[in-house]
């Protein structure tokens, strides 16, 4: 057994680990402008278990400095494919870029960091969960909401679990050709085949189908994972669409688009999924 002591506003936190017990591995950034802020979120990080290192920035600009060291554990972690960090805690509103402009950043890298944002602004959760983001937590963060954050990103971070074995010689992949939905008590069963495009909203996923869209608790990741074979593909953080439905590939002012039906949707495509998805149109007959 050891202590960690942590002073704080209102005297001292201990935190009592047992060596046996501990399971600290995960490198977090900690991003926020105001100092007790800023204080209170690596405290109640490094009450979590499964912390084991908090770097920490006072905006923006030193969040890009502080990752862009070359330390002993970040060339190890680039060495062993992973990202500067595992998850970036956030806040929003800083001086200079704002935590969401920040966040634009740190989804270019690949492989990414998880986001989650912890903020006094409620008006920018559509924004965040658009990025991805696991989670979006209020200020002042409690210990009990962190934690739950930080276990969705755990969730997150694990691989998909494998299809059940098949039965009377039927593949488990079967199963998903219908989804369920639950509503207000209802429960609606949506074909795979009518499905168009996917969008990440934190751990759930919004499917589209040529008259609605549909909010199922399945994060998109495990979607590709159970989809890839049935012709869907992932083309950017926040996308998964069905390969059938895309009409036209093209160059925007940003970057590739992806145009599904008769020009009635316009997708972007990040630059680390443009090759998979050139090879899979190809593969497909869809591209010369």
């Amino acid at each position: 057994m050891f202590d960690w002591t942590f002073a704080c506003p209102h005297g001292k936190i201990q935190v009592t680990v047992s060596v046996q017990d501990d399971t600290r591995n995960l490198t977090v950034l900690a991003v926020d402008d105001e100092p007790g802020g800023l204080k209170l979120l690596q405290e109640r990080l490094y009450a979590n278990r499964h912390i084991g290192r908090v770097v920490s920035a006072t905006d923006a600009t030193e969040a890009l400095r502080v990752l862009g060291m070359a330390d002993n554990q970040q060339r190890s972690r680039k060495d062993s494919g992973l990202p500067p960090v595992d998850i970036v805690f956030s806040d929003i509103s800083m001086p200079g870029l704002s935590g969401i402009e920040l966040s634009e950043v740190f989804n270019a890298l690949d492989p990414a960091p998880l986001l989650v944002f912890v903020t006094g602004y409620q008006e920018y959760a559509f924004s965040a969960f658009q990025l991805g983001a696991v989670d979006y937590l209020p200020k002042p963060c409690e210990q009990e909401r962190l934690d739950t954050a930080i276990d969705r990103a755990l969730t997150r971070m694990q691989p998909p679990a494998a299809p059940a074995a098949a039965h009377d010689g039927e593949t488990a992949k079967s199963d998903d050709k219908v989804i369920t939905v639950e509503l207000a008590g209802t429960t609606k069963l949506i074909q795979r085949a009518s499905v168009r495009w996917v969008e990440a909203q934190g751990d759930y996923a919004r499917l589209y189908t040529d008259e609605d869209s549909h909010l199922v608790r399945v994060p998109l990741a495990q979607l590709e994972e159970r989809w890839k074979d049935a012709g869907f593909v992932r083309i950017h953080r926040s996308y998964l669409v069905a390969l059938s439905m895309v009409t036209e590939l093209r160059m925007g002012q940003g970057g590739y688009q992806v145009v599904l039906g008769n020009e009635d949707k316009v997708l972007p495509v990040s630059r680390r999924h443009t090759r998979d998805l050139k090879d899979r149109l190809v593969g497909a007959g869809r591209v010369d």
